[in-house]
């Protein structure tokens, strides 16, 4: 028989067995609060110490991975925040699926706790924070070197799982504990990476992911007294002219075959400081999510370009506050086509690329000249909701999945 059929018939006979390890690790890990959110807000969650606090879901993956007598390393930028690194097989090609340990706050409108997995064996789905995003498919790539592992398939490369700290949430100017630490340290450098933050039930490709771009704009004009309005500038009313403009500005750029057109969204906007005095200075915050035929100076140059053509007193200061660069991939690489011809045979169905307005750590892979991809288990809409799911039994198909892309990708001995 040859290894790949024997792959499929063990996740056929192991099912329960499978499905039981994969629920097990899982109601262990969301039981872990790894919230990542801002240091000013720390406060509004009393069970963490730091923010994301990676490290306690890092023990209980060293802990499998070590039981499984699989290669790994526990990588370390900022205390309790580790990273951790398994590796199966040798060689070197090497394919890394990652997946990230964060999650972000439960919010509200919860019909159970968050923290403890339920399972609703009738509709075959899992709940609580963390199990499509991102705690899930992590678990599910411990299961895929679990099934490597006790079938003793040698493979020709190395299958690298990653753990990996920090997605949700970044303060600004903050060093990156988790991916961009990992690839500047030289820690992690595969051939390819498949990132399963995405969703899509299996059915979709990531494949290109928009820039995202923040710009703060300052308006300045003159205070005054709120009964003399006339003698003032009121940075507030400059500030909405120019935004009511941006709001219908058509942005120059190429369409791309699967990225919509570019967005630009008002998100904040602070300014006065007192009903009865006409403000001097007003801020907002746009973001905007561009296509790769764009750039930041040009989106820049144009929203510069709507400012000067308004007939206003007072002035309008620009700052680039951050700057992610959109990619894209080859929608035919050997990546794409190597799970579409999987998905084909374990599923019955073939996913197709598409593009993202946001972004995942595909991007920083791409952007460091590894070929990345998005591919996951689950619904898209379960992404940071109440009640958050996943059904059960794609946790154990995407095992199966990555399993078999990495023994086509990489090789193995028959």
């Amino acid at each position: 028989m040859m290894p790949k059929e024997m792959l499929g018939n063990y996740f056929k006979s192991h099912e329960k067995e499978l499905v039981d390890y994969v629920l097990k690790i899982l109601a262990e890990v969301v039981k872990e609060k790894t919230v990542n959110v801002e240091k000013e807000r720390l406060h509004e969650f009393p069970y963490l110490k730091i923010a994301g606090q990676e490290s306690l879901v890092s023990k209980i993956v060293m802990r499998e991975l070590k039981a499984m007598n699989v290669d790994c390393q526990e990588k370390t930028l900022v205390e309790g925040r580790s990273n951790v690194l398994g590796f199966y097989g040798k060689g070197d090609s090497s394919l890394l699926v990652a997946a990230h340990m964060d999650v972000v706050p439960p919010g509200d409108g919860w019909s159970r706790d968050p923290f403890t997995t339920h399972v609703d064996k009738e509709k075959g789905l899992v709940y609580g924070r963390g199990v499509i995003d991102n705690k899930g498919p992590l678990v599910a790539t411990l299961c895929a070197l679990k099934v490597l592992n006790e079938l003793k398939i040698k493979l020709n490369g190395t299958f690298i799982m990653g753990a990996i700290a920090s997605e949700e949430y970044r303060e600004q100017g903050e060093e990156d504990p988790g991916l961009d630490f990992l690839i500047k340290s030289k820690s992690l450098n595969p051939k390819w990476a498949i990132i399963p933050d995405v969703g899509g039930n299996m059915q979709m490709i990531d494949v290109a992911e928009k820039g995202r771009l923040q710009i703060k704009i300052t308006s300045t004009g003159k205070q005054a007294h709120g009964s003399t309005p006339q003698k003032g500038i009121n940075a507030v009313t400059m500030m909405s002219r120019l935004l009511l403009e941006l709001e219908n500005m058509q942005m120059q750029y190429v369409p791309h075959n699967f990225l919509d057109r570019p967005t630009l969204n008002i998100g904040t906007i602070r300014g006065g400081s007192a009903s009865n005095i006409v403000p001097a200075k007003c801020e907002a915050v746009l973001d905007i999510r561009y296509l790769p035929s764009q750039s930041a100076e040009g989106i820049l140059k144009e929203i510069k370009g709507v400012a000067d053509r308004l007939s206003v007193s007072g002035n309008y200061d620009f700052e680039v506050v951050a700057v992610s660069l959109p990619h894209e991939v080859d929608s035919a690489n050997i990546l794409v086509k190597t799970i579409q011809e999987n998905a084909q045979s374990i599923l019955g169905t073939t996913p197709r690329p598409f593009g993202l307005g946001g972004g995942t750590f595909a991007k920083s892979f791409n952007l460091s000249g590894i070929v990345a991809v998005g591919y996951g288990p689950g619904d898209d809409t379960a992404f940071h909701i109440a009640d958050e799911y996943i059904e059960i039994k794609q946790l154990l198909s995407f095992a199966h999945m990555i399993t078999a892309v990495a023994m086509d990708l990489l090789g193995y001995q028959k």
